[in-house]
């Protein structure tokens, strides 16, 4: 027996509302009795943080300690999950076989399936994981038809969710947390002492960017302004004599002390635009800036600079948080000599420094676009450190220098997949609540008369002993959400006009899992 995956045009990685089409190939050395073929598209968010040690602060430190065999707190949540049977089809499913299996002969057998991806996380729809409980396919058992039983979405209501677009793979950077996308495929083979074929095939995702609002030339910005120290003046030594005394004044000398100017200042600004949106494989559209502060002739020049983004990624698990720091250098020259102020300019002049040095150095390619998920999220920050020298180098007194930090808080990154056209303006002129999706109840008849004057409402007629109870009513499934409507009808985010950019981020998607085996 061999199984395989095969999908159609694969590209680097798949976002939201693409389709993800293949087949699935079995190749068979004999007849084979198969009861169903199930293909499952899911995401999962695992963490598994290991318990924090009673010992930590130092108050027990007992030989032979360790925390090796601590409890792991383990939290999984199922993003992504949605099912397609793809065998027996409706040749197969014409014929009675009252076994519930149906026979494949040796030799090659293709099932095509088809999938589009969703654009929000499947966990937190409570209703959706409720009714995967008891919910199966048609499929055989030992002795007859059992069904393929799905996924119990009963352990996800005991968790605590967030409605937000699916997050990217992550996976091969922590040891306690990842986030994997894959294709499973299960093949049932009823009978005693035969076990069930599975096939599993991962694959990079990354998701479409919010929408964004229209440029309007606001700026963030960050500033630093700063003093030099003010040098004393050089003392003034003895006047020279002559070979016989000393040298008379002339009369053409006059004293005239110089008033000394104040100390150099100068102010550091760095801008990006508002709001503070990076994207992924692009440079950072910085504008650094400097302004004169104080009428002083002397040089200020900028010797070396240095932007780093800073990811904390916050990690979750039953109540236990754990936040992890990752830093990427965008750009660093610590040879430089540019100059900030022009000498003969007025107070509050200002300069635009050349951005030669950050202009084309884009964004790191594992630098993972922000998101929020159940228990995993990533937010980002941008840290500059600029030095500035009074003065030029070489002289007989060392030049006074000062490195000036430059910090912007809450830095979203996008992925640079821009949504379609129609979700755009979706978002923008605003879609259905969910209350005006929820079915309307029934109206309630009204008990008619003062209170306590006995006239209660009629009793139901009991059922005869012996009479069969009435089929229960069957109830259609609730409407979709208007996310999901939107998703199903929306068009494909990539064309011609529109190429898929490179991926961005960190993923080993068929590595095997390094988190701890204490996962749920």
């Amino acid at each position: 027996m061999l199984m395989r995956i095969t999908l159609d045009n694969q590209p680097e990685f798949f976002t939201n509302l693409d389709i993800i089409s293949g087949q699935v190939i079995l190749h068979l050395n004999r007849l084979e009795q198969i009861g169903g073929i199930v293909v499952k598209l899911e995401g999962e968010s695992n963490t598994s943080l290991a318990a924090p040690s009673p010992f930590e602060n130092g108050r027990d430190n007992r030989d032979g300690y360790s925390t090796s065999n601590a409890a792991m707190n383990s939290e999984s949540h199922k993003i992504l999950y949605k099912v397609q049977q793809v065998f027996p089809d409706e040749y197969h499913s014409s014929t009675n076989n009252p076994f519930g299996s149906y026979p494949l002969q040796p030799g090659q057998h293709q099932f095509p399936f088809k999938f589009k991806v969703p654009i929000n996380n499947a966990c937190s729809d409570s209703h959706a994981m409720a009714s995967l409980a008891n919910q199966s396919l048609t499929g055989a058992g030992m002795f007859g038809s059992r069904g393929i039983r799905l996924m119990d979405g009963t352990k996800q209501l005991y968790l605590k969710h967030v409605t937000k677009t699916l997050p990217p793979s992550l996976s091969g950077v922590y040891n306690d947390a990842e986030i994997r996308y894959y294709i499973k495929v299960t093949v049932q083979r009823p009978g005693l002492l035969k076990e069930n074929w599975r096939f599993q095939l991962g694959f990079k995702f990354m998701p479409i960017e919010p929408p964004r609002s229209e440029p309007r030339g606001q700026e963030s910005f960050a500033r630093r302004p700063f003093s030099f120290a003010a040098r004393p003046p050089s003392p003034q030594g003895k006047q020279k004599g002559s070979l016989f005394g000393i040298k008379k004044k002339e009369k053409g000398d006059a004293e005239s002390p110089e008033t000394p100017a104040p100390p150099q200042s100068v102010e550091l600004s760095a801008r990006l635009p508002h709001p503070l949106v990076l994207t992924c494989n692009r440079p950072v559209p910085l504008r650094l800036i400097a302004k004169k502060l104080v009428n002083n002739p002397q040089q200020v020049y900028l010797t070396s600079f240095q932007m780093d983004l800073i990811g904390t990624t916050t990690l979750s698990a039953h109540g236990q948080v754990l936040r992890k720091n990752n830093r990427w250098v965008i750009a660093s020259n610590p040879q430089l000599e540019i100059p900030l102020i022009t000498p003969t300019a007025e107070v509050g002049a200002e300069i635009v420094v050349p951005d030669e040095v950050w202009s084309q150095k884009p964004l790191p390619n594992t630098v993972a676009p922000s998101f929020t998920t159940c228990n995993i999220s990533r937010r980002y920050e941008v840290q500059i450190l600029a030095t500035l020298r009074l003065g030029k180098k070489g002289g007989k007194t060392i030049p006074e220098s000062i490195t000036l930090p430059l910090h912007f808080a809450n830095v979203e990154v996008y992925s640079g997949i821009k949504p379609p056209r129609e979700l755009v303006e979706a978002a923008t002129n605003g879609g259905f609540s969910q209350s005006e999706l929820r079915p309307n109840l029934p109206p309630r008849q009204s008990v008619s008369g003062p209170s306590g004057s006995g006239n209660a409402p009629p009793l139901p007629q009991r059922r005869p002993s012996g009479q069969a109870p009435p089929p229960a009513e069957e109830y259609e499934d609730a409407p979709p959400s208007y996310s999901e409507a939107m998703a199903e009808s929306a068009s494909m985010p990539f064309d011609q006009n529109n190429p898929r950019p490179p991926f961005s981020g960190v993923t080993a998607e068929n590595a095997p899992s390094q988190l701890p085996p204490q996962k749920n």
